[in-house]
């Protein structure tokens, strides 16, 4: 007997450095899969292909691909951003700019929509990301106070920069991903929409409506939506 639970010791003693073990190479892995992701989103050197109006330089020496539909800038924040738009909403979820596979993925335009921001209403999308990286920057917009000292961005169209309109953020809310009438841009019930669901609603005019959403929290269905005025 006495050989017996010894060899039992033994043999749980091995399952509990396995298990040790195990634990371990699951928390290193994690550490990596976050550095691995914020070492991969985009950073401030995208900026340097940022087109200037009136200029074609830019354009001509960027490696950006012929996707590239515009630029957004929310003022006071990190985003400041080529936007894409492939042929379906899945292509840029885990594409780069620059063509490359990337698990943050690109600012997006939803493939629906006009690339020049023609239509009343438009959406687009980013990865929420740590320390406000891609649209991660989008949860602080929730906030009151927040949002009315942030109001300003633009949004650039084209690779050349043709037209510059300016953006007015004037709402923002939490919403599910299946709310047809925020993402199958139902353009005239959107108004209403927000009208009813704005957790901040600063004011409401008569102009197009521009959409910027990412997820609430990683594996949600929730969405953090931040809605701007077109100003052409």
């Amino acid at each position: 007997m006495t050989r017996f639970w010894k060899t039992l010791n033994e043999l749980f003693v091995l399952v509990l450095i396995a298990l040790s073990a195990f634990i371990m190479v699951i928390g290193a892995w994690q550490v990596y899969d976050n550095y691995y992701m914020f070492s991969h989103t985009l950073d401030k050197s995208v900026l340097s292909y940022k087109p200037v109006p009136g200029s074609v330089e830019a354009a001509k020496d960027s490696p950006i691909t012929e996707d590239m539909i515009g630029w957004l800038t929310v003022d006071g924040t990190n985003i400041d951003y080529p936007v894409m738009q492939g042929a379906d909403n899945a292509e840029y979820l885990s594409k780069d700019p620059f063509g490359r596979y990337s698990a943050t993925g690109s600012i997006f335009l939803d493939s629906r929509s006009a690339p020049d921001l023609s239509d009343g209403y438009s959406v687009i999308y980013g990865h929420h990301m740590d320390y406000g990286k891609m649209f991660g920057a989008l949860d602080d917009f929730l906030n009151e106070t927040y949002l009315r000292e942030h109001t300003s961005g633009r949004f650039m169209t084209g690779r050349n920069a043709e037209r510059t309109y300016d953006l007015e953020v004037f709402a923002s809310m939490k919403v599910s991903a299946k709310e047809k009438t925020v993402f199958d841009m139902e353009q005239e019930r959107i108004r209403q929409f927000i009208h009813d669901n704005a957790t901040v609603l600063t004011e409401e005019k008569d102009l197009d409506i521009l959409a910027l959403s990412t997820c609430a929290d990683a594996g949600s269905v929730t969405r953090i939506v931040v809605y701007c005025y077109i100003v052409r």
